[in-house]
């Protein structure tokens, strides 16, 4: 992702991160042997679509939005490259290794907290790249993922 990239682009990673999560909760759903825990996972998975649907309704009315100058410099561009690809969802591999993922309960419930934890990361670092006007709807996310994280932890309780 080199050079200058538009604030489109940044919510289209935000749109394929929530697909990523969309396809890993709905088979954790499929795997879970406890039934409240596959309950969790759905209910995540149902999460994961309305964000999708929330940056994609934003991604169509920017368009190509040019970030701010200062978001073009090479390190920048960069440091959001490492944010996106060392997300968990991006680490666990592509998206039929995600509709695979075979793990513990707690080894899924771990994963599901990075996910949750890179996603916050993210979507804070997207709020420099939207309209202040819109930036409301990315904080809303945000506090999504935090209750999801919040929600998750208690499992493991």
């Amino acid at each position: 992702m080199a050079g200058i990239f538009s604030a489109s682009d940044v919510l289209t990673a935000a749109q394929e991160i929530e697909q990523r999560g969309q396809v890993f909760y709905t088979r954790l759903a499929e795997t879970a042997t406890d039934p409240s825990l596959a309950q969790t996972f759905r209910f995540l998975a149902q999460e994961e679509e309305k964000h999708w649907q929330i940056f994609h309704d934003l991604a169509c009315r920017l368009g190509e939005v040019e970030l701010p100058a200062w978001a073009t410099e090479e390190e920048y561009v960069e440091y959001l490259t490492a944010l996106i690809d060392s997300h968990t969802l991006f680490r666990l591999g592509d998206m039929d290794a995600l509709r695979q993922f075979v793990g513990s309960r707690e080894e899924a419930i771990h994963a599901a907290m990075g996910f949750e934890k890179d996603t916050i990361v993210f979507f804070k670092e997207m709020q420099e790249f939207v309209p202040e006007g819109d930036r409301d709807a990315v904080q809303a996310c945000v506090e999504e993922e935090r209750r999801h994280l919040r929600m998750l932890a208690g499992l493991l309780r």
